[in-house]
């Protein structure tokens, strides 16, 4: 897997991870016509881009690429080839246990000698037997059974007028030991799936060392006084030997990952193409020591270990021990960006909707994350229309250019909001960055080609504004270094930054300013790996 080595003084992984619709449309500060059902505009200078919601002038390759999206409507396996080859940059939000294959992890689980419990339908060790410990090998010859499996562990056949809340998140438990007996080829699969869906980067969340941790945890137990909690973790080199330990978990998970994608023979899999990088992940419904010292742990390793970006809290964030917690888990972020200022924090926040909660629960998730926490990406962010003080915090979400996660598809199999019930197009209209993302696509049976073209069929958005979205999704990651883009892109456009100002974007020969930004910034060279692949694509697909 692209990951970088940890060298110098960066030292440092895996386990298991509708009324509201008038509020939206009231909320809305002006009208955002599509772009689609506008006219194309000007040719204007390569990168230019006023803010979303906004008509933007276009290129001659753009207006002729809209054009052809345009003609492709009413066309689906067209359609459905024009969205796989649209470059569409990085995921930010993906759970790498929640992202494989159903298939594959059937094929991993019959490889292992697994048995399937058929009444959980659950992966358990041998030994098995015909009646309630069936092999998974059993799979590959019976179809009925192997279809049975694909619909526990995914939303697979799942009714589409059901709320899948509660399926959705029972899959997990059910594959957890296949994946993680394996997390090197479970990369390698998910990353197989980045490439062939023409994306250069994926920030995946993970879990290291993590039965070590709850241990450091528990023997430490909880205390209200979070800088003395926090020197008690360090003392002795406790949460330094969990740094150890999670670096050599990673250490093993590269290692497996290289060799199943076959990165170092002259037969690399397309999984050894993208950029990847792991966000920890933290469990909300814990005990408060366990989910402080998990958090203590994932912000010491995004300083320490360039693997790793940022920490996030996962789990549903309707269950009661996550709303009783909610917080005070934020006020543990706050105190800890005091000791670990350099790592990123991105939070699930506002996964929330009405009939899930008490209606106050609605109020105040992503106010709390982005306010109190400083969390610089939001997860979901679906219950907005219900927050206190809405308009204030869209606005302090666009100055600070915090971005919103969006998983069309998880939304509307957890949660049922789909369509303009989602407020996609309000934070667009105020300016907030959205960028499009999959959460648990295997779980959920979709990739990222698959949310592109929901979008663009949904809010009518053209194709130079698929494109502003995909740079977005490489704009707002965790990436260190320097973009090609200056200032905030997504409220002045996509203008290229001084040093690149003068250059066809995406080119073979930059001039020595520009080739020393993309030197220098691992984020500048990802991002204009992703020109080069717009203007192949604009000039292909005719």
């Amino acid at each position: 897997m692209p990951l970088p080595h940890p060298t110098g003084r960066r030292r440092v992984v895996l386990t298991v991870g509708l009324g509201a619709f008038a509020l939206l449309a009231s909320l809305t500060p002006g009208s955002a016509t599509s772009a689609a059902a506008r006219p194309t505009g000007t040719p204007a200078a390569p990168g230019s881009a006023p803010p979303a919601g906004v008509p933007r002038p276009v290129t001659p390759a753009e207006a002729r690429t809209d054009a052809l999206l345009r003609s492709l409507r009413h066309s689906p396996a067209r359609l459905r080839d024009f969205f796989r080859d649209l470059p569409k940059g990085g995921d930010l939000h993906n759970h790498l246990f929640g992202a494989v294959r159903t298939e594959y992890l059937i094929k991993l689980a019959a490889d292992d000698g697994l048995c399937i419990d058929t009444g959980t339908m659950t992966a358990v060790v041998p030994p098995c037997d015909t009646r309630t410990r069936r092999p998974a090998a059993d799979a590959r010859t019976d179809p009925a059974f192997r279809g049975a499996i694909r619909r526990a562990w995914s939303m697979q056949d799942f009714p589409p007028h059901r709320l899948g809340h509660d399926h959705f998140f029972a899959t997990f438990d059910k594959f957890a030991l296949v994946a993680g007996r394996h997390q090197g080829k479970v990369l390698a699969e998910v990353a197989d799936g980045v490439a062939e869906n023409n994306q250069v980067y994926l920030e995946t969340m993970v879990q290291p060392a993590a039965d070590a941790t709850d241990r450091l945890a528990d023997e430490t137990g909880w205390d209200g006084d979070l800088a003395r909690l926090h020197r008690k973790l360090l003392a002795g080199g406790r949460l330094d030997r969990l740094v150890a330990a999670a670096r050599k978990e990673t250490d093993g998970v590269d290692a497996e990952f290289r060799a199943a994608a076959r990165c170092d023979t002259g037969r690399p899999r397309p999984a050894c193409r993208p950029t990847v990088r792991l966000i920890y992940q933290a469990l909300r419904a814990g005990s408060r020591e366990r989910v402080f010292t998990q958090l203590a742990l994932g912000m010491r390793l995004a300083e320490r270990d360039p693997r790793f970006l940022a920490v996030n809290l996962v789990q549903p964030e309707d269950l009661p021990a996550s709303l009783h917690n909610y917080r005070p888990e934020m006020r543990m972020l706050a105190f800890l960006r005091t000791r670990y200022p350099h790592a990123h924090v991105t939070l699930h926040a506002g996964e929330l909707w009405t009939g899930l909660v008490k209606p106050e629960d609605l109020t105040f998730h992503i106010g709390e994350a982005v306010r109190v926490a400083g969390a610089e990406r939001i997860g979901h962010g679906v219950d907005f229309a219900f927050e206190h003080d809405r308009r204030d915090l869209a606005r302090t979400m666009a100055a600070r250019q915090i971005a919103v996660e969006v998983p069309f598809t998880s939304n509307a199999q957890i949660l049922g909001v789909r369509g303009h019930a989602h407020p996609f197009e309000t934070y667009r209209a105020y300016g907030v960055p959205t960028v499009l993302a999959t959460d648990d696509p295997g779980v959920s049976h979709i990739d990222t080609s698959h949310e592109y073209q929901y979008a663009a069929v949904t809010y009518g958005l053209s194709y130079p504004e698929l494109k502003d979205l995909a740079r977005a999704s490489l704009q707002y990651a965790f990436l260190p270094g320097k973009s090609i883009w200056q200032g905030n892109p997504t409220a002045t456009g996509y203008r290229p930054a001084p040093a690149c100002r003068n250059e066809t974007l995406g080119g073979t020969s930059p001039g020595p300013r520009c080739r020393h930004l993309l030197t220098t910034s691992p984020r500048a060279r990802v991002q204009w790996h992703q020109e080069a692949a717009f203007t192949t694509f604009e000039h292909g697909t005719f």
